[in-house]
């Protein structure tokens, strides 16, 4: 197994995309950090399912990505966070709350900023990890609804660029994934015409599961991108070709 007995971090890592990665990476050998806000019965099967540890904590402050941190190290050196720990307040701009927008970036783009900063400064010492970011399509090309959602993971784009460019050299990688049309808790609360539609956009006219998105970020977290940085991939069923 690729990632045997590596420390992974996985925030928002209880339910949808994020339960799936922490799956995925154990799967793979690693010693899974499943980091969660309020769901604490889920996250407490998933970790009796694969064998990691569960940690309450709020990203979007320092202390609680540093509580995250010092679970991990607790258990050994960490050498992988996956930064996925995310929340939509969809509405159209000219009724947007201001704390609609503040609570979205702060969660979305404050929390991987945190928990980047935080990991960094272990991994560039050890010169050794791979940090993957959750964005996604409305980061890349916009979406209606959600101009809070889409500016949150637009700056997870530049972050994720940008530290690559910073810690590079110091054999630490820095990469995102972009999602498409997932199903997850967030998607199934929309109407089904909207559903109807993203599925007629998709060329393989289905809408993703958390298990498609899974596997990218756990090559990425793997020796087989050893020589990748500062890249986006999309999955997405080919909605954004």
């Amino acid at each position: 197994m690729e990632l045997q007995d590596q420390v992974a971090i996985v925030t928002g890592g209880a339910r949808g995309i994020g339960r799936a990665i922490a799956i995925e990476l154990a799967a793979a050998g690693a010693k899974v950090v499943v980091n969660y806000r309020s769901s604490a019965k889920e996250a407490e099967e998933l970790v009796a399912q694969i064998g990691g540890v569960a940690v309450c904590a709020d990203v979007s402050t320092t202390e609680g990505c540093q509580a995250v941190i010092d679970a991990a190290e607790a258990i050994g050196p960490l050498q992988i966070l996956v930064n996925n720990a995310g929340i939509t307040a969809d509405g159209l701009l000219i009724g947007m709350s201001d704390e609609d927008f503040d609570q979205v970036m702060a969660v979305n783009a404050g929390g991987c900023f945190r928990m980047m900063r935080a990991a960094s400064q272990l991994m560039i010492r050890r010169r050794s990890g791979s940090i993957i970011n959750l964005t996604s399509i409305s980061g890349l090309r916009g979406n209606s609804g959600q101009v809070n959602y889409s500016a949150s993971k637009a700056a997870i784009v530049g972050m994720t660029r940008s530290l690559a460019k910073e810690i590079g050299r110091r054999k630490v990688r820095v990469n995102a994934v972009a999602p498409g049309f997932v199903e997850t808790d967030m998607t199934k609360k929309l109407p089904q015409q909207v559903l109807d539609g993203a599925k007629a956009m998709i060329p393989m006219r289905r809408i993703g599961q958390p298990a498609d998105i899974a596997p990218t970020v756990r090559f990425l977290a793997g020796p087989g991108s050893e020589y990748i940085t500062g890249q986006v991939i999309v999955v997405d069923g080919g909605m954004s070709c």
